[in-house]
């Protein structure tokens, strides 16, 4: 498995919806615990889980071509669109 840049610059929704909760969940407990042991890191891990989940896009899941999303609801929503 390759990292690739370029595909860094495109921004597509690629966190589902159990992805999108399980970051959530654990972000905000680092988040939580990083305030109770003064612990920077465990902070900005949290953040940034916590951000990739708000907006559904990973910029790592980019780069090695990762997609956690249904694609069974992105073909159903382009056939609907379709007729």
């Amino acid at each position: 498995m390759n990292f690739d840049y370029k595909r860094l610059v495109k921004f597509e929704h690629n966190v589902g919806e159990q992805d999108k909760k399980i970051r959530m969940g654990v972000g905000a407990a680092m988040i939580l615990v990083s305030l109770f042991l003064a612990n920077i890191l465990l902070l900005l891990v949290g953040l940034i889980l916590v951000t990739t989940s708000y907006i559904g896009w990973c910029p790592a899941y980019s780069g090695f071509d990762k997609n956690t999303c249904c694609k069974d609801d992105e073909n159903s929503n382009q056939n609907l669109s379709e007729k």
